[in-house]
């Protein structure tokens, strides 16, 4: 029974995105609790070149080790969990069917198909995956999963850009911190 309960929390969970997920406003906050516009580099959205993964294909964050993350949007947790580049990673689905990752955390602080948002911390910025050895930061990346086929370009790897969207543009939109909440639930 438990299992039955658990697949449907998941089903439910997945419709209710599914439904709401192309017409609630993606009302972004900054997901680094205290960062502002110079805690990143605001030309480093497609970045050539960039390591094993030859463009870097977000933003890296900047604050000290166990600084809390909470999640720039509201949405669904798809994943959390380790991968070898990421380290520890949170993925998202948010609004218009865009995937918002958060990699490198020091502490995962959520479960897979949690609603979270701009209150809900996730995790904590960290060194993990690639990034051990480097500077504490937040890598944070905006993908979709419908291709905006118009944004193909020559660029470095141009043709994954349609998959991407830069996340400075949404950072530098509004003054972007987020300070305003409670640390608590």
């Amino acid at each position: 029974m438990k299992k039955i309960s658990r697949t449907k929390k998941m089903l439910f969970s997945i419709l209710i995105v599914t439904i709401i997920g192309l017409t609630i406003p993606e009302n972004f906050k900054m997901p680094v609790v205290g960062a502002t516009t110079g805690s990143y580099n605001k030309e480093s959205f497609w970045y050539y070149p960039w390591g094993k993964s030859v463009t870097h294909k977000g933003v890296d964050i900047f604050a000290k080790t166990g600084t809390p993350i909470v999640s720039a949007t509201s949405g669904l947790v798809v994943y959390c969990g380790k991968i070898n580049r990421g380290g520890n990673v949170v993925m998202v689905l948010g609004p218009k069917w865009r995937i918002h990752y958060y990699a490198h955390l020091d502490e995962i602080k959520t479960s897979n198909f949690s609603f979270v948002g701009h209150t809900d911390i996730i995790g904590t910025v960290g060194t993990t995956g690639n990034a051990k050895g480097k500077t504490p930061h937040l890598h944070y990346s905006i993908s979709t999963l419908i291709p905006y086929v118009w944004r193909i370009d020559t660029d470095h790897q141009g043709w994954k850009k349609m998959l991407y969207l830069n996340p400075i543009d949404r950072l530098n939109k509004k003054p972007a911190t987020n300070k305003g909440f409670a640390l608590g639930g």
